[in-house]
């Protein structure tokens, strides 16, 4: 996600450069909320324990002031990404507030002035300020939690395996798609991890192998906007959701859903998909598949099973940390589903390393032409080679004079 541009909004908050700021405060438990509620200069109040990179991204894209959390933003189990990515946008961060915070009222004004958040000028809550050196050190610390954060997921992977076994081992319950995907490469798109920036990097191998582009909630949108046409729609309920005073960001749009060729609807292990009645209403006839993993697992999935020659993902997750930021239960259908469809996986920013390009035949055209150059000059150079080149030219002078006879 691209930064740039957001500095204005959050500038004209702060008052003084001894770095306090000043906003509207907006103060909400559940951070799906806050996030629909937010407006560019506000002070987000939540409770939000090891915000994650996602959820950062959206604060970011809100143009916030401060965000003043109740919880902790590195609690110390893992080292989240949601701290890091704020304090290099240049968010103000005020950590540990305390649960009291919450109280503070809504759209009231408020400032935060060194570790205290001031309500209509009165303090509501004492935290720790936080700036980048200070979570950078949080997080180093963090890794030192790891080791229980892993033999948790270790569990739950195995339990994961155990419900999923006729999916993930099988294939069974995985539709059969009308797009013709045995044999060729696809592309699965994720509107998160520098998506955009993914994009641009595999721009030639999407015009020159013409793969499979499925997208993933609103990697649909992500598509559309690179002016390219998703084949697949892979959709769940974060994706038909409709969050109330604003979209959210994996929310996909009706325009990205018709212009698909086809949609899949991602049901939970009961069958139920919150939302499947908008597809309804704008008159998609969708296909259906239950499962406890993730939208972007099942795309994975379904790429694979169809007998996909190369699964590139675009905008997933790549590395430990943001695999183990997720802090969900699709930790463990990710890490299985990735060792499913491991040897036909690779990461976009991996592409242009190891996809040089079709050779095209004005390639050919030019290698060819440099070696009669590089011919004709080595022969002009010794006496026998100049004198073959004159009698090439004397038999060749009658075929060069009927041409220019042919011409007006």
């Amino acid at each position: 996600m691209k930064f740039t541009g957001r500095g204005s909004a959050r500038a004209s908050a702060r008052s003084d450069p001894a770095g306090a700021v000043q906003g509207t405060v907006r103060v909400d438990r559940r951070t799906s909320s806050l996030l629909a509620r937010l407006r560019p200069g506000d002070i987000a109040v939540l409770d939000h324990l090891d915000l994650d990179r996602r959820t950062a991204e959206q604060l970011v894209a809100q143009q916030v002031a401060a965000v003043v959390n109740a919880g902790r933003f590195v609690s110390g189990r893992y080292p989240a990404l949601g701290a890091e990515v704020l304090a290099k946008a240049g968010v103000v961060l005020l950590d540990d507030a305390g649960t009291g915070v919450l109280a503070a009222r809504n759209g009231a004004s408020g400032r935060v002035e060194g570790d205290r958040l001031l309500v209509d000028g009165k303090e509501v809550a004492r935290g720790t300020r936080l700036d980048l050196d200070a979570v950078l050190v949080q997080m180093d610390e963090a890794r030192a939690g790891l080791a229980t954060q892993l033999e948790s997921f270790t569990h739950s992977t195995t339990e994961y395996l155990r419900r999923e076994q006729e999916l993930l081992l099988h294939g069974r319950g995985v539709p059969d798609v009308a797009t013709r995907i045995a044999g060729r490469p696809v592309v699965v798109v994720v509107r998160a991890f520098d998506h955009e920036s993914d994009l641009r990097r595999i721009r030639r191998f999407i015009r020159e192998q013409h793969p499979v582009l499925v997208g993933v909630d609103a990697g649909a949108d992500a598509l559309r906007e690179a002016r390219l046409r998703p084949d697949i729609v892979v959709i769940g309920e974060e994706g038909l959701a409709r969050v109330a005073g604003g979209a959210g960001e994996r929310v996909v749009s009706d325009a990205a859903l018709r212009s698909a060729r086809e949609v899949v609807v991602h049901a939970d292990a009961t069958d139920r998909a919150v939302g499947a009645d908008r597809l309804d209403r704008i008159g998609v006839r969708p296909q259906r598949v239950a499962t406890s993993g993730t939208s972007e697992d099942l795309a994975l999935l379904l790429a694979d099973l169809k007998g996909a020659s190369l699964i590139v993902t675009v905008g997933t997750h790549a590395s430990l940390d943001e695999f183990l930021d997720r802090q969900r239960s699709g930790l463990a259908s990710t890490f299985l589903t990735r060792l499913r469809v491991g040897p036909r996986l690779v990461d976009a920013k991996a592409v242009p390393v190891v996809y040089a390009g079709r050779v095209r035949p004005w390639h050919l055209a030019l290698v060819l032409l440099a070696g009669l150059v590089a011919l004709a000059a080595a022969l002009s150079t010794s006496p026998d080679g100049a004198a073959l080149l004159r009698d090439l030219q004397d038999q060749a002078q009658p075929l060069i004079d009927w041409i220019r006879g042919l011409l007006p």
